[in-house]
């Protein structure tokens, strides 16, 4: 146990002083909050809410995804080629503990997101929530980013680091495009709709937007998140058992 929380501290302790981590997670989410805000109209109306406080769901969505995709998939990519991964095998450290620590250091960074995005919408756009719906957002967000945490371990298993970069980028532009954190689904062709609402992605984001609309989540979401859950973490386990027999 203590050297699962000394590995975790580790882990804590890169992500804080890599630069790019708030970069990714949290620069561009809130550069691209404030203007689309200024430019739509924070007051506009959007899904049973207004436009300030929906796209402050997204935008937290957006980026609690790209560092989750791009940051622990890449790193840990860049690790396995640089044999990081290898010399652990000789150490007492297990391979889960390995991996649980950078999890669990990416959990409480993207807890940091959660509340950095939060204040920001609310000391500077004035979003108004109650302590129910922030909370809930807040839980929702923050359990559903476990699914695009697997995620990133699966972009992990990438044995060539510039080919991870490549496919987390992909993925990062391509799930939040399609999935409505950019721009909503409503305002997307007929096929994007059908398409979006099977995407781990729409649906980690129509978690927040039932809450701050005074509603429940839908089953459905949270279904489909877990379905996607279970699926990359049994891929990116497979991968690991075969790479280490290998």
């Amino acid at each position: 146990m203590n050297m699962f929380i000394a590995q975790c501290k580790a882990e804590l302790l890169r992500s804080l002083r890599n630069k790019k981590v708030v970069l990714f997670s949290i620069g561009f989410p809130m550069l691209f909050y404030l203007i689309f805000t200024n430019s739509v109209g924070g007051d506009a109306d959007m899904g049973g809410t207004v436009w300030k406080t929906y796209y402050l769901m997204s935008m937290t969505a957006f980026g609690l995804l790209s560092v989750s995709i791009n940051t622990l998939g890449v790193r840990m990519s860049q690790e396995r080629a640089q044999g990081w991964v290898r010399c652990l095998h000789v150490t007492p450290l297990p391979s889960s503990a390995y991996v649980g620590a950078k999890i669990v250091s990416m959990a409480l960074v993207n807890t940091a997101i959660i509340v950095v995005m939060f204040l920001a919408g609310g000391l500077i756009k004035g979003v108004q929530l109650s302590m129910v719906q922030w909370v809930g957002c807040g839980l929702w967000l923050l359990i559903g980013s476990l699914t695009f945490l697997a995620l990133g371990t699966l972009v992990g298993m990438v044995k060539k680091a510039e080919l991870a970069q490549v496919i987390a980028s992909l993925l990062q532009i391509g799930l939040s495009l399609i999935g409505g954190l950019w721009m909503p689904v409503a305002a997307m062709p007929p096929m994007m709709k059908a398409i979006a609402v099977w995407t781990p992605s729409y649906n980690f984001g129509n978690g927040t937007w039932s809450l701050i609309a005074g509603h429940l989540p839908e089953w459905t979401s949270l279904m489909v998140l877990a379905a996607y859950l279970i699926v990359f973490v049994l891929l990116s386990s497979y991968l690991a058992k075969k790479q280490e027999a290998v």
